[in-house]
């Protein structure tokens, strides 16, 4: 008998992941934080070259017109809450979480579904630093960990395969790829920038090997990676970003955010860019983000994480199935 209709997930799993969530909320309860709810479905979405969102026909979702600020045509599921978020931040918001459902078109294997609950909190007043020990000290109480080592992603290169990433020359990051016995197919190689040659050592080299003994933060980013992170100059520039890997599993992603409007219409505008060489549609560069930035908002740091990975960890399961009811092809 077909039994497609049952929970892919045991109920002592999804027990174990209420639990879970619990802490969590008990996590930022505890240090003030407000819990919020901001829209699934919106007229914005994030622009980035490599995250996909899931496009719907506004005029199949509702007959009232368009304002004119927004897309008389196209409406978007969320890939993160961050945009909602931030604007409850340029209302006077001090430190708020969410715990919410986000999605991503393609998202499909042993850690990904295209549906995935989020977990991204905000607090102002919070530096990179700040930001990173707040972290540390999340991993700690909600999943047992002891406080977390940091790196830079430099030390990080430099330690495990000998080469400072923030100088390295496409030629010189294939010719480690080539050592490692990486491969990618010729016409992705001839297009191929440097950051997709530390994207591809990052994940297929160095990534496993992290968080094994304590979880690992790697910090100070490639400000080519900078997404939404502020971009501090020096020798170098490098984006104020932080990831949390967890038994070399990325496990969150965090930002000292950035605030300057300009700066973020400049980085949508190159995004858009990359999308169209990828051969990618292009997404509205234009937004209430950008609005609540132009109002003001108050210098912050903020972290995304993703909940059935951390479910995962906490319960030593080797798939998302195991800690979810209904993975897509069940939903």
């Amino acid at each position: 008998m077909n039994q497609d209709f049952l929970p892919t997930a045991s109920l002592a799993q999804l027990r174990r992941r209420a639990d879970i969530i619990k802490r969590i909320r008990h996590f930022f309860d505890a240090r003030d934080f407000l819990e919020v709810e901001t829209p699934i479905l919106s007229h914005d979405t994030c622009v980035d070259r490599h995250l996909q969102p899931i496009e719907l026909s506004r005029d199949k979702v509702c007959d009232y017109p368009a304002n004119p600020w927004q897309d008389p045509e196209r409406l978007w599921l969320q890939t993160s809450p961050e945009f909602g978020m931030k604007r409850i931040l340029a209302a006077g918001a001090q430190a708020i979480y969410q715990i919410t459902k986000s999605f991503r078109s393609g998202e499909r294997g042993s850690r990904h579904n295209l549906e995935f609950t989020m977990l991204e909190w905000y607090r102002v007043g919070d530096d990179q630093e700040k930001g990173m020990h707040l972290l540390s000290e999340f991993v700690t109480e909600v999943l047992g960990r002891p406080p977390a080592e940091r790196i830079s992603y430099r030390k990080l290169f430099e330690k495990h395969l000998g080469i400072n990433p923030l100088l390295a020359t496409v030629a010189e990051l294939q010719d480690i790829c080539s050592h490692h016995l990486i491969s990618v197919e010729h016409g992705e190689a001839e297009s191929a920038d440097v950051d997709f040659w530390l994207n591809l050592l990052l994940s297929q080299v160095i990534e496993e090997k992290l968080g094994r003994d304590a979880p690992t933060i790697v910090f100070d980013w490639p400000a080519s990676q900078s997404a939404l992170a502020i971009v501090r100059d020096g020798e170098s520039a490098v984006a104020e970003r932080f990831e949390l890997y967890v038994d070399g599993i990325e496990l969150a992603n965090g930002y000292h955010e950035l605030l300057d409007p300009a700066e973020l219409r400049e980085r949508n505008r190159k995004q858009n860019a990359w999308r169209q060489t990828d051969g990618n549609p292009t997404l509205p560069e234009n937004s209430l983000l950008l609005e609540a930035m132009e109002h003001g908002i108050p210098g912050c740091a903020g972290v995304a994480l993703g909940v059935d990975r951390l479910v995962m960890l906490a319960t030593g399961s080797s798939s998302i199935e195991d800690v979810i009811a209904f993975p897509f092809d069940r939903a």
